[in-house]
């Protein structure tokens, strides 16, 4: 009989195998460099609006609030978090339905964090998706909660088959079919403007969620989800910092210049760095910092933000499918007509420079006197005769 092996034996052999301590690294490498992508984002941020000057750069890591930088970060990709999540634990869940042998937490990333991500979470996400997607990419987070709830169905009840008929199959063809009902009339303007993208975004994920909500062949799930998982993990970073570098950080402001107690000669329109005691800083629109003494100042005018411009016109009773369930709970104040201040013009009321003092007209030579006057001048009269 041989001696018998205990238990912290077995998990020192467990942890010698090929891969684990190389897979542990990559764990460490990840969460060490994971908080640095948004302070990298922020300074990209910085360096862009500052048109690749260094000292303005400089002048702005100076005066720009961190708190400001970090609320712009949050508004801006605050879808992000919800897709990232999403995404990995539904291709986690799938390897682990599909090849559980090859499901390790030890040995891969997207099963670790597959493991160490809590239900709670998972409802988060959904919740903060819904409310932050576009509507167009609602049907897509729909597919995604679905795959999810069948997928966890399936590993921890798998000899319930009522529940998993009811989750894997009645669930998803009854959201598609209120999902097609929904969105009926947007399928047609969609497809009349060709908006393809959109089109397909309305149609494909309601199918989807019919169709994938089981295991896939085990000899190419590992190869699969691994694949999809890199992929998200290398379009997302991008994504998010496109889409950050074109978030405004500073107020655009207009601010009017001139002498204290003369007419205004010209309007700064820019971004307000901050006010001193003796200078007010503006980074216009050229990317030039302007240093305007306060004494100069005239005015100055908050320009609202006239929002981004909708790509497509197509909308769901009423609901424009590029709007959120947050504009359309909480709508944007409407911008009414721009203030020419605002354009970088002086109003109307005061010119841009005043008037040149008028030079004295020659006077008109004197007629030659009367015969009678001897010389002298009559008195002016005091009115018509």
């Amino acid at each position: 009989m041989g001696p018998a092996v205990s238990e912290p034996a077995a998990i020192g052999r467990a942890d010698r195998r090929p891969g684990t301590k190389q897979a542990q690294q990559a764990q460490q490498w990840l969460l060490t460099l994971l908080p640095a992508f948004p302070v990298l984002l922020l300074v990209l941020r910085l360096w862009r609006l500052s048109r690749q000057d260094m000292p303005t750069m400089l002048l702005l890591v100076q005066y720009v609030s961190p708190l400001g930088l970090l609320s712009a970060l949050l508004i801006a990709l605050v879808w992000a978090f919800p897709l990232v999540v999403l995404v990995l634990t539904v291709l986690g869940r799938l390897l682990q339905v599909s090849a559980p042998d090859r499901f390790d937490p030890d040995r891969s990333l997207l099963a670790y964090g597959t493991v160490r991500t809590p239900g709670w979470v998972l409802v988060a996400a959904t919740a903060l998706a819904a409310l932050t997607w576009q509507l167009r990419f609602l049907p897509l987070l729909m597919m995604l909660a679905l795959w999810l709830l069948a997928l966890r169905t399936r590993l921890r009840y798998p000899d319930r088959r009522r529940l998993l008929l009811v989750t894997t199959l009645v669930l998803p063809v009854v959201a598609a079919t209120a999902s097609y009902a929904w969105l009926a009339p947007a399928l047609p303007a969609a497809i009349r403007d060709g908006e393809l993208a959109t089109a397909l975004l309305l149609v494909v994920p309601p199918l989807g969620a019919v169709v994938l909500t089981g295991p896939v062949p085990r000899p190419v799930a590992p190869a699969l989800t691994h694949s999809l998982a890199y992929a998200v993990a290398a379009v997302v970073p991008l994504v998010t910092g496109v889409v950050f570098l074109r978030v405004p950080l500073l107020p655009a402001v207009a601010v009017e210049v001139g002498p204290e107690a003369g007419p205004v000669r010209e309007v700064v329109r820019g971004q307000a760095v901050t006010v001193t005691d003796r200078m007010t800083i503006v980074l216009d629109g050229r990317g030039e910092v302007r240093f305007l003494p306060n004494d100069q100042v005239r005015g100055q005018l908050l320009c609202p933000d006239p929002g981004r411009i909708p790509v497509t016109r197509v909308d769901v009773y009423g609901w424009h499918v590029e709007e959120t369930a947050l504009d359309w709970m909480i709508p944007r104040q409407p911008v009414g007509r721009a203030d020419p201040r605002c354009l970088g013009r002086v109003p109307a009321g005061d010119p841009a420079e005043p008037s040149a003092p008028q030079s004295p007209e020659p006077a008109e030579p004197a007629a030659p006197p009367s015969p009678g006057s001897a010389g002298s001048s009559a008195p002016p009269s005091s009115g018509p005769r």
